[in-house]
């Protein structure tokens, strides 16, 4: 691979950051003195370093999670400069930004659109932990680790201090994908929402289920009680059945009031989330689940995606420091080769289980080679609760630190492996189902850009206020199948209950956010139209759109409006393909008007004007 050239201005200007962040001396970041502020500054240093080694990321064209994880090990206490030697304050924030990510992915989880999987989903939720569970059982038996008393033993030469359970443990790791890594590659890629995303995520949610079950046996692995583990899950449907009450009968009438005030719906959203994250814990449960599940029970709400679009940012700041804590966890390679040799042979192990259980499960499922290869890619690595697991593995000694490192090295070498695994999903998939057609795997007849569910609609209306109303009306009057092909846009509450109930599909949100126009299903329209001038618009103008429109939908007409003809030039400059004037077409109006008066028949304009007003009816009257 062919690196571009980075200029030497922009070499020289990172070398001074990470030379400034790296080599400061410890006192510069004291900032509160030894009883001082050791968090604040913490966080300073991992965002400094996150930056820096991001933007070279950038620079190289290499994927900003990796920069993260980089950033934690160089300033972390395991061989990095030792920057932030107590990275647990780095892990509480880490964990609100976990939080705050799956109850983003609970938002965008509709809960009709996984029904719709229906069998696929679930038979291939349910088995595929078992599959990868029962070939980690006999791929680890076969390089030596057992179950017993605790022993040393040699696995390739490598000296292992063993534990009672090593074999369950890794087994149990290597089956458990990474959701914080999914979400957040395809949420980039804008595939959250097509079928293999859908599929990938409800598998998460299933493998979620199996750690709450592994978490129940692990205090009493050598005597597990199914009681407790009914106990765990009557407690988590009593937690989602209070947060779907609560949500149906109270937060959806509070929303209604409060919908006008984006402020306020951001500080609601979040309260509510952690309300449940603590009802969660109150149950026993984790705080993660609690988080998914308040999205969920949100999810339905016309607010969603203006919620989302409000707390990405939010959510992008803790995610960092979450990716960031994960890489001062990683220990010395250079202090056991030996077991980082093993962990590649793991590593390497767990890509194949997902291809030889998501891939044949999907597939003889009816799925196809497409859906079924891009889950299996989406799904090849070990998850960040495989640490925790391991973590609470060694509280109760039923494994030593040589596994713990061993999984850590795991997840690395997969998250790396599976970060461009991912970004090129459908070139790896493409070159895949080529192969798997030739071993007798033959493609069935797939969807592609609409698998998410209906076709795309022809004409996108970017915001609804007067000029739109009236579009819309003509439309009814004129020609009434073209509703059918229409999508608006809007954030007015009112609008969108009214839209709705005159049968046309409508989405909440703010058309300067590009994922709300992107959740809007705007990428297959054929034309785009903004009635509202720049006077009106908030937090955008037209040309803005523009530029927008032709990175989300470049095939797509553009037509916008302009107050004035100098606007006006340069919205075509900028590529609108008709920019509308309606000061200009209301002038040309008024001539006719006056005309008319002015030959005597105002009377008649008059009666005819009133006539007309009696009997339409508008969305904005």
């Amino acid at each position: 691979m062919t690196l571009p050239k980075i200029p030497s201005r922009m070499r020289l200007l990172a070398g001074w950051l990470l030379a400034a962040a790296l080599w400061a001396p410890a006192s510069a970041w004291a900032g509160g003195g030894e009883g001082g502020h050791h968090l604040l500054t913490g966080i300073g240093v991992s965002i400094i370093a996150a930056t820096i080694l991001a933007y070279l990321a950038n620079l190289l064209k290499q994927p900003l999670l990796l920069a993260y994880i980089a950033a934690g090990a160089a300033i972390g206490p395991q061989f990095g400069f030792g920057l932030v030697r107590s990275k647990e304050d780095i892990v509480i924030i880490a964990e609100i930004g976990l939080i705050l990510l799956l109850f983003m992915i609970g938002l965008e989880l509709d809960l009709k659109k996984i029904r719709e999987a229906g069998k696929s989903l679930i038979i291939t939720g349910v088995f595929q932990f078992v599959l990868c569970a029962l070939m980690g059982l006999g791929f680890f038996l076969l390089l030596g680790f057992t179950i017993g008393e605790p022993y040393e033993y040699r696995i390739f030469g490598v000296k292992v201090l063993g534990g009672e359970y090593d074999l369950l443990y890794l087994a149990a790791c290597i089956s458990l994908s990474s959701t914080a890594i999914v979400i957040k590659l395809l949420h980039e890629k804008f595939e959250l929402d097509t079928l293999a995303g859908r599929l990938t995520i409800g598998i998460l949610v299933f493998q979620d289920l199996w750690a709450i079950i592994l978490l129940s046996v692990q205090p009493t692995l050598a005597d597990p009680r199914l009681l407790n583990i009914f106990r765990d899950f009557a407690e988590a449907a009593l937690l989602v059945g209070i947060s779907f009450a609560l949500s149906k009968y109270l937060l959806g009438y509070i929303f209604r009031k409060i919908a006008k005030l984006p402020e306020l719906v951001l500080v609601a959203s979040l309260a509510w989330c952690f309300f449940i994250c603590g009802l969660a814990g109150y149950f026993n449960l984790s705080l993660e689940m609690g988080a998914l599940v308040a999205g969920v029970a949100i999810s339905t709400f016309p607010y969603n995606l203006d919620i989302i679009a409000k707390i990405v940012s939010i959510r992008d700041f803790f995610i960092t420091l979450f990716f960031v804590a994960l890489g001062m966890a990683i220990p010395n390679p250079l202090a056991n080769l030996g077991m980082l040799k093993v962990a590649g042979v793991a590593a390497l192990f767990v890509i194949a289980t997902r291809f030889l259980s998501v891939y044949p499960l999907l597939y003889f499922l009816g799925n196809g080679n497409r859906v079924s290869l891009l889950a299996s890619i989406n799904l090849s690595q070990i998850s960040e609760f495989s640490l925790v697991i391991t973590a609470i593995g060694i509280k109760y000694k039923h494994i030593v630190a040589d596994i713990q490192t061993l999984v850590i090295y795991i997840f690395v070498m997969t998250s790396i492996a599976s970060t461009y695994m991912i970004k090129s999903s459908h070139a790896l998939q493409g070159f895949l189902s080529k192969v798997m057609n030739l071993v007798g795997f033959k493609s069935i007849r797939e969807a592609h850009p609409e698998e998410a569910g209906e076709a795309p609609k022809a004409l996108a209306v970017l915001g609804f206020f007067r000029i739109a109303s009236s579009f819309l009306r003509a439309i009814q009057e004129m020609h009434p199948e073209m509703q059918e092909h229409m999508v608006v846009v809007d954030f007015n509450p009112e609008v969108y209950e009214r839209l709705r109930a005159q049968g046309v599909k409508v989405v909440y949100g703010d058309i300067s956010n590009p994922e709300t126009l992107h959740h809007a299903g705007i990428e297959g329209v054929k034309l785009v139209l903004s009635t509202i001038p720049d006077t009106i618009l908030v937090g955008t103008d037209n040309r803005r759109l523009i530029k927008q429109m032709k990175n989300l939908c470049p095939q797509a007409k553009i037509i916008v409006t302009a107050e004035s003809p100098k606007a006006a030039l340069k919205m075509y400059q900028e590529g609108a393909d008709y920019v509308l004037r309606p000061n200009l077409q209301a002038g040309r109006h008024l001539v006719s008007v006056v005309e008319q008066f002015l030959r005597g028949e105002g009377e008649a304009l008059k009666e005819k004007g009133m006539q007309d007003l009696e009997k339409r009816e508008e969305v904005l009257a």
